[in-house]
């Protein structure tokens, strides 16, 4: 299995007055392709992970580099792979790249699962944690 791949498009919402991207938001954009990987690749949506199990997974740390822009109608190849998955979190690298190659954002991120109701930290369930080792084992 490859890295999770997620496709975007520059939308004017992403952008300032000149049709760059606003760099807070390629954020929201990360974090949209953090929520579709949940969605996809692990079959664990949001809506269910927050709404019924009670369950989340805010980011603890991000780092990010930005190497060129991107601009209103360009698209975006997000690719997230995983670096490590440890008691309740998950480190990951997350790359953003043009559809003409050019690398536009690199990330290092740790995401935490928590328990919504105590807000505490909460182990990774067995199946979505065997999961997540097996896309970090094929990323390696």
């Amino acid at each position: 299995m490859a890295a999770y791949t997620h496709r975007n498009a520059v939308m004017f919402q992403h952008c300032d007055p000149a049709g760059i991207v606003f760099y807070p938001r390629y954020y929201e954009m990360i974090n949209a392709a953090i929520e579709h990987f949940f969605d996809e690749a692990l079959d664990w949506p949001w809506r269910i992970m927050h709404g019924q199990e009670r369950l989340g997974v805010p980011m603890g740390r991000i780092t990010t580099d930005f190497q060129a822009p991107s601009r209103l109608g360009d698209w975006l190849d997000w690719s997230l792979d995983i670096r490590r998955v440890g008691g309740a979190s998950l480190d990951l690298d997350i790359r953003a790249t043009g559809e003409d190659g050019v690398l536009r954002v690199t990330a290092e991120a740790t995401l935490v699962l928590v328990d919504l109701d105590r807000m505490k930290s909460r182990r990774w369930p067995d199946d979505k944690r065997a999961r997540l080792q097996s896309f970090m084992e094929d990323a390696a």
